[in-house]
């Protein structure tokens, strides 16, 4: 009872002097005490109201604001703050920029001790919203309530489509408008809540586990060509095709209409079958001069247009001079390797996901590219002296793992391989950096060089270049 009828810790006059990890803005107090505050910038000076406190810091959220930073910024996205997404839509671009270049460079030296010869300046997004070529949301008869609506008694029962809320499962807060993706985005899902409405389908419960209509995922290419994907809970023609006809009727446009019927607990979809219910079995986008097929199932690097800058950067830091023999390892869809490929002798790709693999293929026959070989399989399974022996030494390595990093058996393996370069792409500056450290057994860091791939978010990539000592 004590704990509960304790009275709210509000610790004054902190100034927030960086961000940290996830967007949260840092400050500490006269005794060095640090604190992590959500939504605030640097060079605000607040009130914090202390929600936990762990081992060596303190959590908390703006209590009252004392003097307010000049990198803030108005927020243009109504969602903003309750949505979860866009996290530094309050902070001035060019200062989310710098920031996430101090991000980067402190993972290289605080957590990696990396030394790096040459820390190029971040690459900035030309294009800051609708820049995505893929998003989800979801279906659900809960909304997510904010504090002033669960004030005015607004009842939480409202079929909606959005996406989800940290800490919500069960509730979706409903989109109006967004910014990630371009035209017809926001029309097309819109247009279908009204649909669904219209013709009576139930929206998806998640804690009862019962409701049609599930999720819908869309992908728009520069080409403009669009993909859906609808996901329903049971297998209902009935319901299913007449919703699919009005979404087809209204939206011609619409290249690939696909649906999946998903009866499981999760949204998870890519272990299930999708189905093609109306027109091509794929949409086309170009990178440079490489076309490439995306189906329901394929991974694609998300910001397009982005996504030529960081290969070109890629292409450039490994040197090719159309003699050598790259190994590209975590491949996804052959987009890097693909991409290189005209510029260097052979190329091998290696990807756990064979699915992906698959789409490789056909990308590599489209193009009419043959110099480059795709392998399925775990990297630290694939990449053994065997497989090197088959294929040849590599003269330069391509690697884009996923968040958590190369896997240690990989790096062992790196460091025999004692390939001339490696060029490091990663999505979390901490893995690369503990990497990074890792391979400076026999690793020199020439260069790295942030990309920023999601502007208003906290993400980063960075492209790091390796040569042998």
């Amino acid at each position: 009872m004590g704990r509960r009828n304790r009275k709210p810790v509000v610790v004054e006059n902190i100034s927030i002097s960086g961000l940290a990890d996830k967007g949260r803005g840092v400050g500490r107090d006269n005794e060095g005490r640090v604190y992590f505050v959500d939504d605030t910038v640097p060079g605000d000076k607040v009130d914090i109201l202390v929600l936990r406190k762990k081992d060596n810091y303190f959590e908390g959220l703006p209590h009252k604001f004392k003097v307010l930073s000049d990198e803030r910024t108005t927020p243009f996205c109504n969602h903003f703050g309750t949505c979860g997404g866009c996290q530094l839509q309050h902070i001035k671009y060019r200062s989310q920029l710098k920031y996430k270049q101090e991000i980067v460079e402190n993972a290289l030296k605080r957590i990696g001790k990396v030394e790096v010869e040459e820390m190029m300046p971040i690459i900035g997004s030309t294009f800051t919203t609708y820049y995505r070529n893929k998003i989800e949301f979801a279906f659900s008869n809960k909304k997510w309530l904010n504090k002033q609506e669960i004030i005015s008694g607004i009842s939480k029962y409202e079929d909606v489509l959005g996406f989800h809320r940290a800490g919500a499962f069960d509730k979706i807060l409903d989109i109006k408008q967004c910014y990630l993706q371009p035209s017809p985005s926001n029309e097309l899902r819109n247009a279908i809540k009204i649909l669904a409405k219209e013709q009576g389908l139930t929206f998806h419960d998640a804690r009862m586990h019962k409701g049609y209509l599930r999720h819908l995922m869309i992908r728009i290419t520069t080409l403009q060509e669009v993909m859906l994907v609808v996901s329903v809970f049971e297998d209902n023609p009935d319901l299913l095709f007449p919703f699919l006809h009005a979404i087809k009727e209204k939206f011609p446009q619409i290249t690939s209409l696909y649906y999946c019927i998903n009866p499981k607990v999760n949204d998870y979809i890519l272990d299930l079958d999708i189905i093609l219910f109306d027109g091509q079995p794929y949409i086309e986008e170009v990178l440079r001069d490489v076309r490439f097929r995306i189906g329901p199932k394929s991974f694609f690097q998300t910001n397009t247009r982005q996504a030529v800058q960081l290969f070109n950067i890629v292409e450039n830091f490994a040197g090719l001079t159309g003699e050598e023999n790259v190994y590209d390892l975590y491949t996804g869809l052959g987009s890097i390797a693909l991409f290189v490929a005209q510029n260097c002798k052979h190329v091998t790709g290696i990807e756990e996901i064979a699915a992906a693999i698959e789409d490789a293929k056909i990308n590599m026959k489209i193009n009419n590219i043959q110099n480059a070989t795709f392998y399925a399989g775990d990297v630290k399974d694939i990449l053994t002296t065997e497989f090197i022996a088959k294929h040849g030494k590599a003269d330069v390595v391509i690697t884009d793992p996923p968040r958590a990093g190369l896997h240690p058996d990989v790096v062992k393996t790196l460091l025999e391989l004692e390939s001339p370069r490696i060029v490091y792409v990663s999505c979390n500056p901490a893995t690369q950096a503990r990497d990074l450290s890792l391979l400076g057994e026999k690793y020199i860091v020439r260069k790295a060089q942030p990309v920023d791939m999601f502007p208003h978010t906290h993400h980063i990539e960075n492209v790091v270049l390796l040569e042998l000592k």
